[in-house]
Formats: C-alpha cells, structure tokens, sequence
C-alpha cells in the first residue's frame, strides 16, 4: 500500500497551484504553423498535426510498422532512443507519428534523485537526445519518463521531471512534451499537476482501470489535456492469481472480448480532453508470458486484436477471421489452473477451437516454466522444455509432468493458414518428487 493521503493533504497548502500551462494559447496565437500544436475548441482540447485536427490511433511498438498502417493506425510509440533513428525513418515513410519516449532513472529501481551528478548527467543526455531529433518530420511530442511516479517518494523526481519538460520546451518550442504514469488514484496525477507545469499532456498506463480514468482525472484535478499511453487486456497485476501467486492469463478472445467493449466507450467516443490512445504491445514481448500483451507471436502471426483494432480504426471488418479458442480440458476437466503431486505422471489435455471462416487449423503445445518476479522478469525469453509431450501438432494430446517441483504454464496455441493465431494457457504446479519408472 502506497502512502499518499497524508503527504497529500500536507502538501496541499504548500505546492503552488501554477498547473494550466499556457501551451494551448501559445499554440493557437502562433503565426506559424506548428507540427505539432494543442488547441483549445472552445469545449475541449484537441492535437492538430501541421494545423489539423489529429486524433492519435497508435500503438507501442517497434515492427510491423505496415499493418500498423494498414489496420488504420497513426502514430507509434518508443520509450527510449535505441533504433530510434531506423524507426523514425520507417515512420516518415508511412506517413506514421512517433510518441518518442524520453526515459528517466525511477527511484523504484534505484536511481537516486538526491545523487546531483546522476541526475545532471541524466539531464545532458536527455539534451542531446532532443538536439538531434526535435527537427524529424515524424516526431509527433515528447513524453518524458515512463511509470517514474510509481512508488516515488522523493518529491524532488517531479521537480526533475519538469526541469527536464522545461529544457525541452526551450529546445523545441514546435512539439509538446507529455509524461506517461499508471494512474492508481488521483495522488500521482495531482502530484504531476502542483509540481510539473511545463508538461503539456497526461498521459495514462491503464488496463483494467480505464474505466477510471475520468475519476482519476476528477480526483487530480487534471484539466489539460490527455492520451492513453498504454491499454490493452486486463495486466497480469489485475487478474486474479492461483494458491501459488501465478496470474490466470485470459485467452486472446477474452482479450479481444475487453477491449472490444473498452475501446469504443473510452477512446473511440472521443472523451473531452482525449488526445486519443496507444494499444500495447504491437509486436512481441515477454512479460510474465510471451504471450500476455504479445499482439503478434515472434513468426508474425497476428492475434485477434490486431484485427479489431482495425475494425475499431477504420470501420472495416478484416477479410479473413483469427481462430477461436473455446475452451481447454485436462484430463476431462475445465480447469482455471490445477495442482499434481509428481508422482501423477501422464495427463491428456484437448483443445477446443472454432474458426469463423472454416480454415483448416493447426496446433502447437508448449510447457514453460512460470515467470518469477526477479530482475530478468520482462524481456528475457523463457524457454520451453523438451520432450514431454507425446505428439504434436494435435487437439488432443498426452504430456508427462516436468521433473522439478515447481510452478508451469501448459501453453497451446491455434493457428488457421492466413497467419492468424489464437493463445490460451493453463497454469500448474508440481508438487514433490516425481516417480521414476
């Protein structure tokens, strides 16, 4: 639990109120065209691109920068500046905006904010970085940290955040500067109100919370302008967990099914003050699976959300509809997840799936090993073991437990032949010693 109401209603009689930045007036009484400005319409705020209204459809990512493109989308966010030049490039090319991500030290993971020399040194590169890519066609704003308000005691952080946001709007008057947090209440976004001035727009990590987030931004106080920075399916974080601490992961139709009914009610309908969302993750991405927030597998075969959100950008169906996991049973059984003593060697489980368009389907099974909540938990591939099941390649098949102890995820995956695949996993754990035959 996070302390917050007492520190916040301490502060409150101290922090100055200077929150309304003045980029909108600014933006709108400039003689020139900007890139990238924030105009007040007289109800709302909206982002104009080179002087037109610019709603972003974007997503975070680095590939699939063309599908990106063709299921309507608009802008892509990075969170750092490695590849930054190649995709820049890739974005210019296809007429596509870059969210770049400014990253900043958090205190969370241990960069110390009372330590001048790290933090001056973090200042500098950040300059450079602004220097040599504030005049790129594609950049469409910057966005200074990601989740850095996250467990930040020191409230010097949010008077370094918007040192930073200063420095920026100096070197580069033509583009907003935004800050990315994960909203759990509207003490971080107050926070960000008192003591960061210079930061233009808000920009929100939500999941399950996005149906919060007026709340959030009532509670805060925030009445500039914001985007979602990251959505998708509910986090491993907000699902609920077995007796072991593994979060239950939802199959991709239960993702699709989320945001199918999240989007249009809290992006798509264009919310006042909404700059518009970017959908995590497009592309691949180990964090607790590989496949929790994956919108692509890493041969590029396209889950379901992939073509909802072109459905959702362009009002257009996709041609070809992915596969349909119905339900999963082990040993006769629908189970959310199950327990074995090692000694319970063999188990049969079958797959249930349908296909829209009557494609032939194929599948794949897989046993990994549990993530665990160590410093290598995202990014760092876990590998499947070997040898434990009897066939491949079927809906129904036979596996023998691993041999150590421990928590696992029994993975299949469905896949039709227009490189589309549908996810579903089920977590286990073995229990004792297995018998040896």
């Amino acid at each position: 639990m996070r302390t917050g109401l007492l520190v916040f209603s301490l502060l409150a009689g101290h922090l100055l109120s200077g929150c309304h930045g003045s980029t909108a007036t600014d933006n709108e009484t400039s003689s020139t065209v900007k890139p990238t400005a924030i105009h007040w319409t007289g109800q709302s705020y909206e982002l104009l691109r080179n002087g037109k209204p610019y709603f972003i459809q974007g997503a975070g990512g680095k590939s699939h920068f063309e599908r990106l493109k063709a299921c309507g989308g608009n802008s892509i966010r990075i969170w750092d500046d490695l590849d930054a030049d190649q995709i820049l490039a890739q974005a210019q090319r296809l007429d596509l905006t870059v969210l770049f991500g400014i990253w900043v030290g958090k205190e969370a993971d241990g960069f110390d904010y009372h330590d001048r020399q790290a933090v001056d040194q973090q200042f500098e590169q950040i300059r450079k970085t602004v220097l040599k890519y504030r005049n790129h066609p594609a950049l469409l704003m910057w966005c200074v940290g990601n989740e850095w308000a996250q467990d930040a005691n020191n409230f010097g952080v949010f008077d370094e955040v918007n040192r930073i946001a200063a420095m920026i709007h100096e070197l580069d008057p033509d583009h907003p500067v935004t800050t990315a947090i994960a909203p759990d209440s509207g003490r971080a976004i107050w926070l960000v109100r008192e003591r960061c001035p210079e930061i233009d727009i808000l920009s929100f990590n939500v999941y399950g919370t996005i149906s919060s987030v007026n709340q959030y931004l009532k509670e805060g106080g925030w009445t500039k302008p914001y985007l979602i920075s990251e959505f998708g399916a509910k986090g491993y974080w907000e699902e609920p967990r077995t007796p072991w601490e593994t979060a239950i992961e939802p199959t991709s139709q239960q993702k699709y099914e989320f945001v199918r009914q999240t989007y249009p009610q809290y992006i798509g309908s264009r919310p006042p003050n909404c700059l518009g969302s970017y959908m995590f993750y497009w592309g691949s991405k180990q964090e607790d699976t590989h496949t929790w927030f994956s919108m692509f597998d890493e041969q590029g075969r396209e889950t379901s959300l992939v073509g909802l959100m072109q459905e959702l950008w362009t009002k257009q169906a996709t041609d070809n509809q992915t596969p349909v996991i119905r339900q999963i049973r082990i040993d006769g059984a629908i189970k959310m997840s199950i327990q074995w003593s090692g000694a319970e060697r063999v188990h049969q489980v079958q797959v249930l799936a349908t296909d829209a368009d009557n494609d032939s389907l194929a599948y794949h099974w897989e046993i990994k090993p549990a993530a665990r909540l160590t410093a290598d938990y995202i990014d760092t591939p876990i590998q499947a073991i070997d040898g434990l099941f009897t066939s491949t390649g079927l809906n129904t098949i036979q596996f023998i437990l691993p041999a150590k102890p421990g928590a696992y995820r029994l993975f299949v995956f469905v896949y039709d032949t227009h490189q589309h695949v549908a996810t579903a996993n089920v977590p286990f754990l073995v229990k004792g010693e297995k018998t040896v035959q």
